[in-house]
């Protein structure tokens, strides 16, 4: 058994009481604010924290909360744990194949152990890192994790301890590995007692979420040390191979190393210590590559980060929307920049927000070091009506579009179901009692004020059918996110997984896709040829609607329109993948050039 440890600098007694038997047990004081009881619980007993007489408390470490956030808490033993992995060490997760999923969303059932009879599924796609959206205690049954407390415990409704390892076992076994979301930088409003137990928030700093984490304030130290032993314990205690690091660029702290650079420091020793590869990610808008320098140069040691430059020029460019921070990405260069070096503001003013913002990537560093998504759980999830790009974009854009992320030089991401282009939305949906609940919907309508519907959603009519976003607090709006798995079933959607999984196949499979060096991917954007009968056509934002990208010898040949004739240079190669080789025509043009026509919207590969 693991000792139980309390920080309460201001308390002068701290207790556990025992549920079963109503017993207190006074903590020994260590100094320092520490209280300890170097025996620990049993494994199994269930318990309240009490400082100095006061109102039952969950344990801020606690490993179990099986009656949710504001329950006792459970005694975990991870001695007591069943593992199977012994021969996994962990890869080098650079280039791999990511797959966003969110626990109770992905299966019907919404449990860690249904997710366990679909890995077979994504192994067999190529999937090689599985990543879970944080599965922290929240209020209610429902939400994205994003609000959670007690970080160290497990949302019981997804499971106990046990089926998270079970989880990674299974995965293990399946050469897959695993990577978790988790949120340092604050937590949910309800169920967060940290604040009576120290101060673990100062109001030095501010987040849109209020006071910040106190990193870098008095009694900062043990502060550090509650979110770094939480790394640790998903790590040497679940087995748990990546961490993504939500909205790094909101860990503000002033001090010396800073919280990042320590938490990679101590990741790199500990991955020595359990010879086990560790990936540290980082969801940052800063574009700063000080994020993935490592720490022995100056930097903060991150593995990954995530590159939002690169969904929102995609994402312009194939939908011509142009609202909110989506106006920072209407430039015809924003796509080639995206795609060839990874960020597209690098120090320029910008409108959303109005300030410069970005660094230039230093030319060594690799295409790996980025990760690139064309959906995400905040970009489907943050948008008014929660919809996928599948659901107004052509299959072959969304071919295109697929195609395009898969074989860049960076480190791809699929978000779950996007890889059949699910119709199915993925809704922000939460379960806060009647005092929380009662505001989230007019704060969710509030987000979208400066938004121009007009623009977002031109095919519903504005004045017949009102715009409003769900109900985040009602359950039919989680309803409705869940996958819907029979849709693989349907012929549009069988075709577009088979797809997928043909690109993920060929990434693995012909080195100069699998690379990750950006000096050797060229984009090159073309204008369609005027047709006969052709309407004027709508002002058009982002890049033109064709084109090819280079990768070394492999040439991606596409086109949003149809209607296309392009010149690229395929001259000696062969066709290695086409999403729909009869809308597609080569022919050779004065010169002797390959040109090809696509009738339609497509994408085709050369190399």
């Amino acid at each position: 058994m693991k000792a139980l440890r309390i920080w309460a600098p201001h308390a002068h007694e701290v207790t556990v009481e025992l549920c079963d038997t109503g017993q207190h047990r006074a903590l020994h004081s260590c100094g320092a604010g520490v209280f300890e009881l170097a025996e620990g619980l049993p494994h199994g007993q269930q318990y309240y924290v009490h400082l100095d007489g006061g109102m039952p408390l969950p344990d801020p470490r606690s490993m179990c909360q099986p009656y949710g956030a504001h329950g006792p808490s459970q005694a975990v033993d991870p001695d007591t744990f069943q593992w199977t992995d012994a021969h996994w060490h962990g890869r080098d997760l650079h280039g791999a194949i990511y797959y966003e999923l969110h626990v109770g969303a992905f299966t019907p059932e919404g449990t860690l152990r249904a997710a366990i009879n679909r890995l077979d599924y994504l192994r067999d796609l190529g999937v090689d890192v599985v990543q879970l959206m944080p599965i922290p205690p929240m209020p209610g049954k429902r939400g994205w994790g994003y609000d959670g407390v007690s970080i160290f415990a497990i949302h019981h409704p997804y499971g106990a301890p046990e089926d998270l390892v079970a989880f990674v076992n299974a995965a293990h076994e399946r050469q897959l590995s695993v990577c978790l979301d988790v949120v340092y930088n604050h937590l949910g409003p309800d169920g967060n007692y940290l604040a009576q137990f120290g101060p673990y928030f100062t109001d030095a700093h501010h987040t849109p979420w209020g006071l910040a984490v106190n990193l870098d304030g008095h009694n900062s130290e043990e502060v550090r040390r509650y979110f770094l032993d939480n790394a640790r314990q998903w790590v040497r205690d679940y087995h748990i191979d990546s961490l993504r690091i939500d909205a790094a660029h909101y860990l503000i702290d002033s001090s010396e190393p800073h919280f990042l650079a320590q938490l990679s420091q101590e990741m790199n020793e500990l991955s020595v210590e359990l010879d086990r590869r560790i990936t540290l990610t980082a969801e940052t808008e800063a574009n700063d590559p000080a994020m993935i320098t490592p720490t022995t140069q100056g930097g903060l040691g991150m593995d990954l980060q995530w590159t939002d430059d690169i969904h929102h020029a995609l994402h312009v460019w194939l939908t011509g929307e142009h609202n909110a921070y989506y106006q920072d990405y209407v430039d015809p260069q924003a796509m080639r920049a995206a795609f060839e070096n990874g960020f597209v503001r690098i120090g320029q003013e910008l409108a959303f927000p109005s300030a410069s913002r970005g660094r230039p990537i230093p030319a060594e560093i690799s295409g790996h070091c980025f990760m690139a998504f064309d959906e995400n759980h905040d970009q489907v999830g943050n948008r008014l009506l929660c919809d996928r790009p599948t659901q107004r974009l052509a299959l072959g854009q969304v071919a295109v579009s697929r195609a395009l992320i898969l074989l860049s030089h960076y480190t791809p991401m699929l978000f779950m179901g996007e890889e059949w282009a699910t119709k199915r939305p993925f809704h922000y949906f939460t379960d806060h009692g009647p005092e929380l609940g009662a505001g989230i919907k007019d704060g969710r309508m509030a987000e979208f004020a400066q938004w121009d519907l007009a623009d977002v959603y031109p095919d519903i009519s504005l004045t017949d059918v009102p715009l409003a976003t769900a109900d985040p607090q009602d359950e039919q709006t989680f309803i409705s996110s869940l996958l819907d798995w029979s849709e693989l079933e349907l012929t549009d959607h069988r075709r577009m997984y088979d797809f997928v999984r043909d690109l993920i196949r060929l990434r693995a499979s012909v080195a100069d896709i699998a690379s990750g060096d950006r000096s050797r991917t060229r984009c090159v954007f073309v204008e369609p040829p005027a047709h006969e009968g052709d309407t004027e056509p709508k002002p058009r934002y982002g890049a033109p609607p064709s084109g090819w990208m280079e990768r070394g010898s492999v040439v991606i040949v596409f086109s949003l329109t149809g209607h296309t004739d392009i010149t690229p240079p395929i001259a000696g190669k062969e066709l290695l993948l086409a999403w729909d080789e009869s809308a597609m025509h080569i022919s050779h043009n004065t010169l002797g050039d390959p040109q090809v026509s696509m009738s339609a919207p497509n994408v085709a590969i050369w190399g």
